[in-house]
């Protein structure tokens, strides 16, 4: 059973698809999901706490992505690598709250700017402990340091196709594999 939080954030992201981010209010979104305005400021808190619940709802969807390129290459770290950046990317295409997002870079509706600005670190932090995490049981040969910084380069060259592809995701995941083989084997 999808929870009340749940249902109030798959609105809002519904209604900011449909209406933009600027006609999201708290009001509007008890309408929608058939609850008081009231209710929905106890469940999720102000407009800035429903832009973060939904990038969070959104950040969940693509690390269950990673996780489960990595539970399906449990013995090869390169091609689960390049499983988790195909899939990242694929899902990132057909996304349509991330279009939103992206598009509010060029100048669409500013308002969804703080989505992706104001969490941009977090984000970015959560990804690289979930890549981390998976990485842990594969016996590396690399000190903590070098560990920490192939991770970092290869959650910042992803998220940088996720905001503007230059390839296809096949082309980008085997690059991105190309390269990680060169630095995780020597």
């Amino acid at each position: 059973m999808t929870s009340l939080r749940d249902r109030l954030v798959t609105a809002a992201v519904e209604l900011t698809l449909a209406h933009g981010w600027s006609q999201v209010t708290m009001a509007r979104l008890a309408a929608e999901v058939g609850v008081s305005r009231q209710t929905v400021y106890n469940e999720v808190g102000g407009k800035e706490a429903l832009a973060e619940a939904m990038i969070l709802a959104e950040l969940d969807r693509f690390l269950g992505v990673v996780s489960d390129a990595f539970d399906a290459h449990p013995d090869d770290l390169v091609a689960a690598i390049e499983a988790a950046a195909r899939g990242v990317l694929d899902q990132a295409q057909g996304n349509d709250l991330l279009k939103a997002v992206v598009s509010a870079t060029h100048g669409a509706d500013t308002e969804l700017l703080p989505l992706l600005t104001t969490h941009a670190e977090s984000l970015l932090a959560a990804a690289k402990l979930v890549v981390a995490e998976r990485v842990a049981p594969y016996d590396l040969g690399l000190d903590d340091v070098r560990l920490e910084a192939a991770i970092d380069m290869v959650v910042r060259v992803v998220l940088s196709h996720v905001m503007q592809p230059s390839a296809t995701p096949e082309a980008t995941a085997a690059d991105l594999a190309w390269i990680a083989a060169r630095v995780l084997r020597g």
